[in-house]
């Protein structure tokens, strides 16, 4: 009777076991910083930022020299030459402030040039997360470098998003 017990209690274990979900974590932000490929990425990316930076810097100055030397000569100007230095000043402004939008706004160019350079090296990582998953029976694997734990593998097992949709009726 007492083998019998032992025998069953063990089955009912593994049966239980064998239906656990496995879950790993990983640290993206710390695989990346060991990549030599990606430091060098990130330094090109960096020196592009600096450049366009500065070329922004100095339209910005020109912009401030320009509106001081407005103040300057404003009680002397005529209305038209008034309007005119304004308007140039406001086109100025506008310049400047779409250069800083192409550049380093959503989808500018620093975000293109992100994408060209560091997205081939984090897809390299992302391939080798998925291979390991499945190597090793992961079900989730989780990135601890994202601050939300974004889910890197699932196993599309799990995904009940069409069950959900039913149930919602559609």
């Amino acid at each position: 009777m007492n083998k019998k017990l032992i025998v069953t209690l063990a089955l009912l274990i593994s049966i239980a076991s064998s239906y656990a979900q496995r879950f790993a974590y990983v640290d993206t932000k710390y695989i990346l910083e060991k990549l030599s490929d990606y430091k060098m990425a990130q330094q090109k990316l960096d020196e592009q930022a600096a450049t366009w930076q500065k070329d922004i810097d100095s339209k910005s100055e020109a912009l401030k020299k320009m509106y001081s030397k407005y103040q300057a000569e404003e009680f002397l100007l005529t209305a038209d030459l008034k309007k005119q230095r304004e308007d140039e000043i406001v086109k100025a402004e506008d310049v400047l402030k779409d250069l800083q939008k192409n550049r380093f706004g959503y989808n500018g160019d620093l975000f293109k040039k992100r994408q060209e350079l560091i997205q081939p090296i984090q897809d390299k990582v992302f391939d080798a997360v998925q291979k390991l998953a499945i190597s090793r029976s992961y079900d989730f694997i989780f990135d601890k470098a994202s601050g939300s734990a974004a889910m890197l593998y699932t196993n599309p097992q799990y995904d009940i998003s069409e069950e959900v949709l039913k149930k919602l009726g559609m």
